[in-house]
């Protein structure tokens, strides 16, 4: 008798079938989304690395490496390297604090730079409860809102490069009317 593996490989149609169950459990989990981030192509191919995410999705840290691809004409880093280390944190953040039943969406953005930057340059992100309050507060009493969110970008010796200001709306999902 021999003993043959009688499982069946999962079709591709099973495994789609799959991902609405298994994204977010791993769009979840913070460590996972670090590292699936830093090798997501727009942020490895520019050099930006996330450090950490915290557990409570209420802090990051981001860095951004100078290499030559990612230099600008006159040799320092590409403003758009810049903008793109910051862009999805504050969505993400607000997304997993302000509970089920909200939209959230990054509305617009601004970049006001500071000096060249040159070498690493790393932000850090926070989102405080007095924030979140205020939009929980915005939404209940309006069914939406948006809120301006700043981050500074630092060179190695700590000088500001640039800050970066993202506008967020939050707005309550509509529930299905009730049937009776």
């Amino acid at each position: 008798m021999s003993s043959r593996n009688t499982a069946r490989p999962r079709t591709a149609a099973s495994i789609l079938n799959a991902l609405p169950t298994a994204v977010p459990r791993i769009a979840g989990n913070p460590r996972v989304v670090r590292h699936g981030m830093s090798l997501w192509p727009p942020f490895w191919g520019a050099g930006i690395k996330v450090k950490h995410i915290s557990a409570d999705w209420r802090s990051a840290t981001v860095v951004l490496r100078q290499r030559p691809w990612n230099m600008n004409y006159v040799g320092t880093h590409f403003g758009g390297s810049l903008f793109a280390m910051t862009d999805p944190f504050w969505m993400m953040m607000i997304l997993h604090n302000i509970g089920p039943g909200h939209i959230v969406w990054d509305k617009s953005g601004e970049i006001d730079f500071r000096k060249p930057g040159s070498g690493t340059l790393a932000c850090r992100f926070e989102l405080g409860q007095a924030q979140l309050e205020q939009l929980k507060e915005a939404v209940a009493r309006d069914g939406k809102a948006t809120k301006w969110f700043a981050v500074d970008i630092f060179d190695e010796s700590g000088r500001i490069v640039a800050t970066v200001r993202k506008e967020v709306y939050v707005r309550a999902k509509h529930l299905a009317p009730e049937t009776a």
